[in-house]
C-alpha cells in the first residue's frame, strides 16, 4: 500500500470514527444527536417572545441552533447547557471565533443539576423522559412568567399556551401552564 493510499485510509478511518461517535456513542451520556431545524428554531424563539432582556437557557444545547441563534438575532443573554464532550468542544469553537460570545455561557454539565432561577425563557429538544424527569425541577425553580418552549415532546401534565403542528413546537408560561388536575392532584 502506498503511503498516500495509507493516509487516505487513516483519514478515512478518523472521519468514519468520528460520525459513528458523533451519531451513536453519544447516547451513552443520555444524549442522542437530534440537530434542530432552522424553522423550529425560529418558531420557539419567536413563541417565546425572547428580546434582550432574557436569559435564555438551552437545556442539551448540541451544536448550538439556539444558543448561536438567540444571542446573534435577539440579543439576549444566553446558557447552553451540554454534556457530551464534543458537541462542548463545537460549541465553545464556536463561541469563541463567532460574534456575540459576550452573551453566551457554555456549562459542560448535567442539565438536571443546573439551577434555573436566572431563566426566562428554556427551550429544549429533549427525549420523553428528560421532559418528565425535569417537570418537577421545572416548577420548582422557575420564576412566574417563564417562558419554556419545546420541539417535539410536551411537558407531561402541562397545558401549552400555543403549539404550532407543522414545527411540533409548544409555548408553556409557569405557572399558567401547569394543569389543574395537577393542582388539586399534588403536583403530581
Amino acid at each position: 500500500m502506498s503511503a498516500v493510499a495509507l493516509d487516505l485510509a487513516i483519514v478515512l478511518f478518523v472521519a468514519v470514527a468520528a460520525i459513528v461517535y458523533f451519531v451513536f456513542a453519544t447516547f451513552l451520556f443520555g444524549a442522542g444527536y437530534e440537530p434542530t431545524y432552522r424553522r423550529a428554531v425560529d418558531t420557539m424563539l419567536r413563541f417565546a417572545e425572547v428580546g434582550p432582556n432574557d436569559t435564555v437557557f438551552d437545556l442539551g444545547a448540541g451544536t448550538g441552533a439556539i444558543v448561536f441563534r438567540a444571542a446573534r438575532a435577539y440579543r439576549a443573554r444566553v446558557v447552553g447547557v451540554e454534556i457530551e464532550p464534543f458537541r462542548v468542544l463545537i460549541l465553545r469553537l464556536r463561541r469563541r471565533f463567532g460574534p456575540f460570545a459576550d452573551r453566551i455561557t457554555l456549562v459542560w454539565g448535567d442539565l438536571y443539576g443546573l439551577p434555573f432561577g436566572e431563566a426566562t425563557v428554556v427551550t429544549a429538544f429533549l427525549w420523553p423522559a428528560a421532559m418528565a424527569r425535569l417537570r418537577p425541577k421545572f416548577e420548582a425553580e422557575l420564576k412566574p412568567g417563564t417562558r419554556l418552549v419545546s420541539h417535539c415532546h410536551a411537558v407531561p401534565g402541562w397545558t401549552p399556551v400555543r403549539h404550532d403542528a407543522e414545527t411540533d413546537v409548544y409555548l408553556y408560561r409557569w405557572p399558567e401552564s401547569r394543569g389543574e388536575t395537577e393542582l388539586t392532584a399534588g403536583g403530581g
